[in-house]
């Protein structure tokens, strides 16, 4: 029996690599059903694996080689710590210290560093506590910021009631005040109930401007990672985390962006030109373009530029 070759002339669009490739692929079909008979050809392969699953990804750090350094070349002053929290369940607010200065002074000083500011140094009684622990025994080692009584922002008053205890903390030795996100993100209008407040609500404008009146430097905490705003997808740069603390994501509900967080900052630092204003963690910005242009527009707006990492703690509690 002969067999009959019709020679195909190549079309134009197929380059010489692809018609390779379709030829080797023809070739493999050919064989897979030569043999006896036509037999088809061997069981096809187990399937693999199933993909990892994301709870079981656990990844080894590929490192660089790195210097290590164990003392500033210079005196620093670390300005974003948290020494104590205010614990808003005692009847009056207490402090609570999360190390002893004697343990914190002397890696202070191998480390060459000056001054440590604990920012959340709280309000009332927390605060004086606070100040008589940390900062009045060593006044050139230790810091304290005072914070709002956002726990009282129902009472008639308020307004007033918050700028008077900002002038009464600078009496006492408070040398700032810190603002957690808890503005724009968990207070309500009943606290814990009701619609939330805007980080420009006007009833806290006697507090930035009393605030300015005593000197005293606001840091406030504003937004997240952008990627917490987002779908929790697969898009999303921080899935991993989110997968493990979907409780962190403010997406949907009645959250409002990231974005909208951080104009709303800015109409407050436009509003109080005399107040002087760092922002925490760059703003909690990806966008460092948009973060410049917001310290050349705003004279009294500054940036710290600490990071930091979750370990477990809600988000509220991130600071």
């Amino acid at each position: 029996m002969k067999w009959r070759i019709r020679r195909e002339k190549i079309p134009e669009k197929i380059n010489r690599r692809e018609w390779l490739a379709g030829a080797s692929l023809a070739a493999l079909g050919a064989s897979t059903f030569s043999g006896c008979g036509g037999k088809q050809a061997a069981e096809q392969p187990a399937q693999s694996e199933a993909p990892l699953a994301l709870k079981d990804y656990q990844p080894r750090s590929m490192r660089l080689p790195e210097t290590r350094i164990e003392r500033s070349k210079y005196p620093a002053i670390d300005f974003h710590t948290h020494l104590s929290f205010t614990d808003r369940n005692s009847k009056p607010e207490r402090a609570r210290f999360r190390a002893k200065p004697d343990d914190i002074l002397p890696v202070m000083d191998r480390r060459n560093v000056q001054i440590m500011v604990n920012l959340t140094g709280g309000y009332g009684a927390a605060l004086e506590e606070s100040l008589n622990y940390w900062q009045k025994p060593s006044p050139d080692r230790f810091v304290i910021f005072t914070e709002p009584w956002f726990n009282r922002i129902t009472e008639s008053g308020y307004s007033k009631f918050q700028a008077e205890q900002i002038e009464k903390a600078s009496q006492v030795g408070a040398k700032g005040l810190k603002v957690l996100k808890t503005l724009g993100l968990f207070l309500r209008e009943n606290v814990t109930t009701g619609p939330l407040i805007k980080v420009d609500d006007t009833r806290f404008d006697e507090m930035w401007e009393a605030a300015g009146a005593a000197k005293m430097p606001v840091a406030i905490h504003t937004s997240d990672p952008e990627a917490f705003f987002l779908t929790t997808d697969k898009y999303n740069e921080r899935y991993e985390e989110l997968s493990a603390h979907p409780d962190w994501s403010f997406h949907g509900k009645d959250f409002p962006s990231n974005r909208e967080l951080q104009e709303a900052r800015n109409r407050v630092v436009q509003r109080h030109p005399k107040t002087q204003f760092v922002v925490l963690h760059v703003g909690d910005s990806e966008d460092l373009k948009w973060v410049s242009e917001w310290l050349d527009k705003y004279p009294n707006m500054h940036v710290e530029i600490g990071a930091y990492r979750r370990a477990g703690p809600p988000a509220q509690n991130g600071a």
